[in-house]
């Protein structure tokens, strides 16, 4: 195995965390991901990685030369690329993740306008609610919605996402309209629980919070069914806005006590690669950047 393809394992080690994971990303056996390890320590004459039965864990030494490695081969490819005469077309393959609902609305359709713009791609989008690792499982940019914690992550913030209440003209005209939250006992409520808690909203009234206890007479897991719920003018339920932005701008939906709403979150783009970021990674972080800043429901 020559210098670049064993800096390409053993980063692939660090980064997933382990020598099956690793030999799994690069398509490889395990024994010749350890093998290549084991040499490569063998050569710079310096532990690499602290083995143990359960874990491995990286070295200072090891620590540093992945640093180094991610660098060159960053490098490595821009070179590659810019002698074959293709330094603008990115290729091989990305990873995208994002939440479900936001990922069907708005990084499906940037990672199919990509996907147009650069034919030698392939991406993957992972749509799931839940925290996903970009390092353990092999992502390369991320959609967030919330607060970031503190990390080595590069994180760009593009828009916001509010929560609001909403209910039909049809509803509003034949119930009424509440004034503060606490007239929603006197409402049919829609509880969508990916949103909020069930039986508790919490509500901005002024620079405090308040919470506000319900009884949902309608409870479900899918947005799109609290939404269409709402539309057909059964009762008033808390959405993201982009989630049901049309319904909004067409009538089919008022917001309702946006006087409490609470704090809208931020939305970033996040990716892994520091300033050593590959050309497909930085396309794409780009045109997901522009398109969603030029959205007018996600500001």
């Amino acid at each position: 195995m020559d210098r670049i393809q064993a800096m390409a394992t053993f980063l692939a080690v660090v980064e997933t965390g382990g020598f099956a994971s690793a030999a799994r990303r690069l398509n490889m056996s395990p024994s010749v991901v350890t093998r290549a390890v084991s040499e490569l320590e063998e050569r710079l004459g310096a532990r690499l990685l602290t083995r143990t039965t359960r874990s491995i864990r990286v070295t200072e030494a090891g620590t540093r030369y992945a640093e180094s490695c991610r660098k060159i081969l960053v490098d490595f490819e821009e070179a590659e690329s810019a002698v074959a005469g293709a330094h603008a077309l990115p290729r091989g393959q990305l990873t995208v993740t994002s939440s479900v609902n936001f990922g069907c609305l708005y990084v499906s359709p940037i990672a199919r306008n990509y996907l147009t713009l650069f034919p030698e791609v392939e991406i993957n989008c992972l749509f799931l609610d839940r925290m996903v690792n970009l390092v353990d499982e092999g992502v390369d940019v991320a959609i967030r919605i919330g607060e970031l914690p503190d990390s080595s992550l590069q994180a760009i913030k593009v828009g916001k996402v509010r929560e609001i209440l909403c209910a039909s003209p049809s509803y509003l005209q034949q119930r009424g309209t509440p004034k503060r939250p606490e007239e929603l006992s006197q409402h049919v409520v829609i509880a969508a629980t990916g949103v909020t808690p069930t039986s508790e909203w919490r509500f901005r009234n002024g620079s405090k919070s308040a919470t506000i206890r319900l009884q949902p007479r309608f409870t479900t897991t899918m947005n799109e069914a609290a939404a269409e719920c709402a539309v057909a003018g059964f009762g008033i339920t808390r959405l993201p806005l982009f989630q049901i932005a049309k319904e909004v701008n067409e009538g089919a939906l008022a917001l309702v006590l946006e006087d409490f709403e609470r704090p809208a979150v931020p939305i970033h783009v996040v990716h892994r690669e520091g300033r050593h970021v590959t050309r497909k990674v930085r396309d794409f972080v780009d045109m997901a950047v522009e398109a969603i800043r030029n959205d007018t429901d996600l500001q």
